[in-house]
């Protein structure tokens, strides 16, 4: 897998997240990953984007570094004539181009794929905007958020609206750039053709509504903040807090799942309640069903719960920090390690699926 792409030359011309995790990806599989970054502005901006305690002299910041793992970087300025004429040069005999400029500015820089297909008529470029090639706006992650109904839903009616902790709509539009380059490289397998591959953060973001769209379309009910809450399923996302004060939450997706939870949590006569017997009841009557079972998880021990439940087939996972997540063994083979910039550098991989 690490020497799939081992052929192939990749361009990035894209900073922050989306563009760098689909350049990573073709790194990680084995492709040469040249990353030109804005000279004048000092490379990529998320190089500055760093936690309080991080070395403020470093040129690298760790979200730069979860993203640029194995790649050439390449500081450009590309209204100067020799590098222009350098990254030209690059593109000239590069497999494909990754890209992020906002609606119009690659047009005035000659980047744009009509300029770059004269040089090379076999290119994949691939493109990601924000709202689309038309609407000239600056989009960070968490304004898609607000705008494609995630930020709504997000939450609790207590809370507000809040954020996904990792710019998730990002990362979407990334697999699904993935996605149209591989279609792209099958394209020209066959017929020898470069592509236009494009794809929108917004677009991105409607595309992944997926159950909670439909609950708009298909019954006219706005999916309101719920938490951890699953708007058709209970116990689902409800959290529960154990005899040692470790936290777990449900998973719970049908009847018998139900069953055996109350079996093992010794609350059997709840499976026979009318307000409980099957999934459309549990969520009608979701708030009665809460303080009755977090009642008997006080009686046990996480560990063992949790042991009991992964036995009997009860979808349920103890709540964990980064900490505890990357102490576990088997995060161990999803982590790159790497030197940037005489710093050594850590991150998890893009390409986590396994090929024979």
């Amino acid at each position: 897998m690490e020497d799939f792409f081992k052929d192939l030359k990749v361009i990035e011309l894209a900073s922050v997240l989306a563009g760098p995790a689909v350049g990573m990806f073709f790194s990680e599989l084995g492709a040469e990953v040249v990353k030109i970054e804005n000279k004048p502005n000092g490379g990529d901006v998320t190089r500055s984007w760093k936690l309080a305690g991080e070395d403020p002299s470093s040129d690298i910041s760790a979200y730069y570094a979860s993203v640029n793992w194995n790649k050439t970087s390449v500081f450009a300025d590309l209204n100067n004539k020799d590098d222009r004429k350098e990254v030209l040069g690059l593109l000239a005999n590069a497999d494909i181009l990754i890209s992020n400029y906002k609606p119009g500015d690659d047009f005035k820089l000659g980047m744009d794929y009509e300029s770059i297909k004269k040089i090379n008529p076999g290119i994949i470029y691939a493109h990601i905007t924000g709202f689309g090639p038309d609407v000239n706006r600056t989009a960070y992650d968490l304004v898609l958020q607000a705008e494609t109904g995630f930020l709504f839903m997000n939450g609790s009616k207590e809370s507000g609206p809040v954020k996904m902790p990792v710019a998730l709509i990002d990362i979407l539009a990334a697999h699904q750039l993935k996605e149209g380059i591989l279609l792209a490289l099958i394209k020209k397998m066959k017929t020898g053709k470069g592509s236009m591959v494009s794809v929108s953060l917004y677009d991105a973001a409607i595309a992944s509504l997926a159950n909670q769209a439909s609950n708009w379309l298909m019954t006219g009910i706005d999916p309101q903040p719920m938490g951890s809450l699953h708007p058709n399923i209970a116990p689902y996302g409800e959290i529960f807090e154990t005899g040692d004060q470790k936290k777990i939450i449900l998973a719970v997706g049908n009847d018998k799942q139900f069953r055996n939870l109350c079996e093992l949590l010794n609350v059997p006569y709840l499976t026979e309640d009318p307000s409980f017997i099957s999934n459309p009841q549990r969520v009608k009557n979701r708030n009665m069903l809460y303080p009755l079972l977090n009642e008997a998880f006080k009686n046990f021990n996480s560990e063992n719960l949790m042991e009991a439940f992964i036995r009997k087939d009860v979808p349920a996972g103890m709540i964990k920090s980064l900490k505890q997540v990357f102490s576990d063994p088997k995060t161990s083979d999803l982590i790159n390690s790497s030197m940037l910039s005489g710093k050594r550098t850590l991150n998890v991989r893009t390409a986590v699926f396994k090929l024979k």
